[in-house]
């Protein structure tokens, strides 16, 4: 595929074609490799352009002088597309969300960045690929950043709460009997408190490294808890009444409105929102058997939060707790169970999320929760 400083001219259309095209785009963390397609099918040109903003102006100019641009198919548009499906969007361009082309065509046409930008673009031309990228432009992609924050900073304290108990095994007996029986937050503020020592014996050495680490502790559960409290008060101003459902908390709404994301109307219904969060049933019937399994696929981290507020909702929730003695006699198992009341669940935060949406279920879902 020929770079956009290269000085051979794309094959362009006449000036009074008004004939569609569309736009494939393979993206890297440097380059975004860009290819034309017909809306019959034909290949015009493919070059590659930088991921900056005057790449992104570039690609978009050149991709109109084929003709009219409404479509475009972007790989990776959480990743190295992110801002390039921003940039689109903002010019008026639907941006569809491709994955990887299937691995047998893959087996026969080889893999080139040219191949797959051409393949993002047929991906849309055939309907293969119709999922609506996620805008990230709003409070949704706000979560997003705190909750990927909060995850690290939650991971580096239990390192450390791990790495000081480990120490306080082998440190002094003195030591270590002074600080026996106490809770966690005591034994960290005890730590913290403790005298500058030298640290030319394992003993002062080992008193210090208490005292950073549990200073560090400290340190991280104040960041933490000042991220819990932004990720709350991000979700209550995202969709109000979403954390007076019964269940939900703020960590569990935060996953969920970032599965959907900032535009959650690019999902057709909500038998799409169980599909993307894995909780919608899928056939395995064969023969006499007739049958609905566990969907493994979609976001499992959503799929995870779903199952945390129907965990929530067996233990104080008496009308969960009654459907699942219901449906025990009835021969399903506790874990098809689960599978129907995570699809409940689904249904409800998908009408708060979408307030649009009727009250009445959509045809796709019938059924889903039997």
């Amino acid at each position: 595929m020929p770079s956009v400083t290269q000085p051979n001219a794309p094959c362009h259309v006449p000036s009074d074609s008004v004939e569609e095209v569309l736009l494939g785009v393979d993206t890297h963390k440097d380059v975004h490799a860009a290819a034309i397609v017909t809306v019959l099918g034909v290949a015009l040109d493919g070059r590659t352009f930088p991921a900056t903003t005057d790449g992104y102006r570039q690609l978009v100019s050149w991709a109109r002088s084929f003709g009219t641009l409404r479509r475009a198919g972007v790989e990776c548009t959480g990743s190295y597309g992110a801002a390039l499906a921003r940039h689109l969007g903002a010019e008026g361009i639907d941006v569809t969300e491709v994955n990887q082309p299937d691995k047998a065509v893959r087996r026969r046409r080889g893999k080139t960045d040219a191949i797959d930008a051409e393949a993002a673009a047929r991906a849309v031309l055939s309907g293969r690929a119709t999922a609506a990228a996620k805008a990230s432009d709003g409070r949704v992609e706000m979560l997003r950043l705190l909750k990927l924050a909060k995850g690290s900073a939650i991971k580096s304290r239990t390192q450390a709460i791990n790495q000081l108990k480990s120490v306080l095994v082998s440190a002094d007996a003195a030591l270590r009997e002074s600080l026996a029986g106490l809770s966690n937050p005591r034994l960290f503020k005890r730590c913290a408190e403790l005298g500058d020592t030298e640290v030319a014996s394992p003993a002062g050495t080992a008193r210090h490294v208490l005292k950073l680490l549990a200073h560090r502790i400290q340190h991280l559960t104040e960041e933490i808890d000042d991220l819990n409290k932004r990720i709350a008060e991000g979700v209550e101003a995202s969709v109000p009444g979403l954390l007076d459902v019964r269940g939900v908390g703020p960590d569990s709404a935060a996953t969920l409105l970032v599965a959907a994301g900032d535009n959650p109307e690019r999902l057709a219904n909500e038998a799409s929102f169980a599909a993307l969060c894995g909780t919608s049933p899928v056939e395995a019937s064969s023969g006499k058997t007739q049958r609905r399994r566990l969907n493994r696929g979609g976001d499992r981290q959503a799929n995870a939060a779903l199952y945390r507020i129907v965990l929530s909702r067996l233990r104080w929730e008496d009308r969960s707790r009654d459907y699942l003695q219901r449906r025990l006699a009835e021969g399903k198992t506790r874990r098809e169970i689960i599978r129907c009341l995570k699809r409940y669940v689904a249904r409800e935060i998908y009408r708060l999320i979408v307030p649009s949406e009727t009250a009445a279920d959509h045809p796709d879902s019938a059924g889903a929760v039997s």
